[in-house]
């Protein structure tokens, strides 16, 4: 009976002990989970204007040109970024934010998103951005299924309505239309097929079997000149446009979209590990012809989006590689710690894509 008890005695100390470690590991999960990023506390610091938009530039600088954004002016393309961002890290609250504002300032009274705004929550501008409404009416969409808040859907509804009612050229939504000359662009920029946006305006009941196929043929059929792939496509001629210099984040959202879609884009893939395995860096540009970099500077938001394609592509050893070099241009301290300022300045672009990389790495891991 002894030896009996002793071994239950055991039995039960062990059980113990897996429990206690168990539950210590959940603990540290949970709280590495709750660890807000410093790239997101940097956003939240230095990259928010007094009306709660975010901000392009961290510098002030004054707007020239209302075609081109400058300083603290807002784009809709962050509010979609930050979106996607508060999805992945479950935070409503932050994402209710953006839902207001994206109300308050963004929505014209024609139910199309202006794409800036002037740091007071003026705006100056016509027209949308298709890639960043579709990102919002994606993020949108995704809320609606996870927390079940009617006014997501029909805020995705109102956008999408209006899409189709004055965005179709020749069949096909294009890059803008303009809502005070009551013009459309002739093209359509090939990263704006999103893949994920078309699916859940799908799954909703927002888009037609007709135009969900031919979008998304439209990339699936995409041609390439051997590595590159085109910018655009005239959808008034049927031809593709392609850049003399190639700007690798138009090349990795499309090879993006394409390996949503189970195509990955394995070239364009094998060519950047190839540049980082001989320079030990990608660059911003290339030459579209002899392959060779055309500028001298590397872009944070082109490691993070070569990270959320490595990922996509469930090639761990890529994205940490990635990882590891992308966090080299971001501030360890002081008070730009957590963003990738240089020279005193910073984009919103290029911190939200890294932001976005980070997260998902780390819940992939």
């Amino acid at each position: 009976m002894r030896v009996t008890k002793n071994r239950r005695t055991r039995v039960v100390l062990l059980v113990m002990i897996v429990v206690i470690i168990g539950l210590a590991a959940l603990l540290a999960i949970l709280m590495m989970r709750k660890e807000t990023s410093s790239t997101a506390l940097f956003m939240k610091q230095s990259m928010v204007n007094a009306n709660g938009t975010i901000a392009s530039y961290l510098k002030e600088a004054p707007s020239t040109d209302p075609n081109v954004v400058a300083g603290r002016e807002a784009l809709s393309e962050s509010v979609g970024l930050w979106m996607q961002y508060t999805l992945l890290v479950e935070d409503k609250s932050d994402f209710d934010n953006s839902y207001q504002l994206l109300n308050t300032y963004f929505m014209s009274p024609q139910h199309y998103i202006r794409w800036k705004l002037e740091p007071d929550g003026q705006s100056r501008v016509n027209t949308y951005a298709l890639g960043d409404d579709l990102r919002i009416v994606s993020a949108l969409l995704d809320a609606y299924g996870r927390w079940n808040k009617p006014e997501y859907l029909a805020t995705a509804k109102e956008i999408t309505d209006t899409l189709w009612a004055q965005g179709l050229n020749n069949g096909y939504l294009v890059d803008y239309h303009d809502f005070q000359h009551d013009t459309s662009s002739n093209l359509l920029s090939l990263t704006y097929i999103d893949t994920l946006a078309f699916e859940r305006m799908k799954q909703y009941g927002l888009i037609s079997d007709e135009l969900y196929t031919r979008h998304l043929e439209l990339l699936r059929t995409i041609p390439n000149d051997g590595l590159f792939y085109p910018r655009t496509y005239d959808v008034t001629t049927g031809q593709y446009g392609y850049d003399k210099q190639v700007n690798l984040i138009d090349q990795l959202i499309i090879g993006l979209h394409l390996a949503e879609m189970k195509q990955p884009p394995d070239k364009l893939v094998a060519f950047m590990k190839q540049q980082f395995a001989q320079d030990g860096h990608l660059y911003g540009r290339y030459d579209a012809k002899d392959h060779q970099p055309a500028v001298k500077y590397e872009s944070p938001s082109v490691y993070g989006l070569a990270i959320l394609l490595a990922v996509q592509m469930d090639d761990r050893e890529w994205a940490q590689q990635l990882y590891d070099r992308m966090i080299m241009f971001r501030a360890s301290e002081g008070s730009d710690r957590g963003g990738y300022v240089s020279d005193g300045d910073t984009h919103a672009f290029d911190n939200l894509l890294a932001l976005l990389a980070e997260t998902t790495l780390q819940q992939t891991r």
